[in-house]
């Protein structure tokens, strides 16, 4: 299997069926750089339209509509030594009487990042950006809080030809926000154009659950990939994998409705490939289902519905 160096000079703000700069063979790897939500690099220069711009798609040899498209993280670094974050947690996730007038008028907040300790601070407010307004102090200052390294977008293109934002997501992935998709994991995602299209970009430092103030800690990443096909494999919405978990993603609003196509797509999962019945299914997500909430700021919400593989290997032996 080959591996693959691309860097872009071209980056996309929709995920579409854009003319893939790269093309592999499945089993492939490719290392690639992204730039932060605004469009920044690695030092720190505009090189992107804002708005979550995507590196790639890259075309994988073969994949057709009605296949599966594999898609293994193997290595995720931040190559920035700081970040930027949103001050304030969305009106959509508050009551509306706790949406609070701030008076430091700060809308950004910066983040210092230190690898090798593993750890972000708020920069202190004398060294805000200039022409950034000086945020008032606060006790946040004081504390390092913990580097979670994560993956904003992960996409193959829409069907229909469609050109989306890269603000939402759907059956194709997209801005799901969800900090499970960390180095490690394997996504699955159906595919809809030739060659499948993967587009990947907006990646965080730290990201609580949900997104709730419509960031994480954005930077700009080297993103290491190995990308696979599942030939005549139809599913309908993404799926993902890791050492403990099988999960499936639901990208709608309201909120419902992402919780009902994850849990299906689940129900799907376990009869097609682990031969549960469809009453099995539904015992065992009813008694041992978790959920993680993705994204719920954009336009799209995300609901990831989790199941532990040591039970589900009990069930079905092995």
């Amino acid at each position: 299997m080959a591996h693959h160096e691309f860097e872009p000079t071209t980056y996309h703000n929709t995920f579409g069926w854009h003319e893939p700069p790269l093309t592999v063979q499945p089993g492939d790897s490719v290392r690639t750089s992204t730039v932060d939500a605004r469009g920044g690099d690695r030092h720190g220069n505009t090189v992107a339209n804002r708005g979550n711009p995507q590196s790639g798609p890259f075309a994988v040899a073969g994949a057709e509509p009605g296949d599966t498209l594999v898609v293994t993280l193997d290595r995720v670094r931040i190559t920035r030594s700081w970040g930027f974050s949103s001050s304030a947690l969305a009106a959509n996730v508050l009551e509306f009487d706790d949406v609070p007038p701030f008076e430091d008028e700060a809308d950004r907040s910066f983040w210092d990042i230190d690898l090798e300790a593993g750890t972000i601070r708020l920069q202190p407010p004398e060294r805000a950006p200039a022409g950034e307004p000086t945020p008032a102090r606060n006790r946040i200052h004081d504390v390092a809080l913990p580097l979670r390294t994560m993956v904003g977008c992960v996409a193959v293109a829409p069907p229909g030809r469609q050109h989306i934002s890269t603000a939402t997501s759907g059956p194709f992935g997209g801005n799901m926000d969800y900090n499970g998709v960390v180095e490690g994991l394997r996504m699955y995602f159906p595919v809809f154009a030739p060659g499948g299209l993967f587009h990947t970009g907006d990646g965080h430092a730290l990201q609580g659950d949900g997104e709730m103030d419509g960031t994480g800690v954005e930077v700009p990443m080297d993103v290491t990939f190995t990308l696979d096909l599942i030939k005549d494999k139809t599913i309908e919405w993404p799926r993902f994998e890791n050492d403990t978990h099988i999960m499936t993603a639901g990208n709608l609003r309201p909120l419902d409705q992402a919780v009902q196509h994850a849990t299906s797509e689940m129900v799907r999962w376990l009869e097609a490939d682990y031969g549960l019945t469809t009453r099995e299914a539904h015992l065992l997500l009813g008694r041992m289902v978790e959920y993680d909430l993705g994204n719920m700021f954009d336009p799209a919400y995300t609901m990831i519905c989790k199941l532990r593989k040591d039970v589900l290997r009990e069930v079905v032996g092995g």
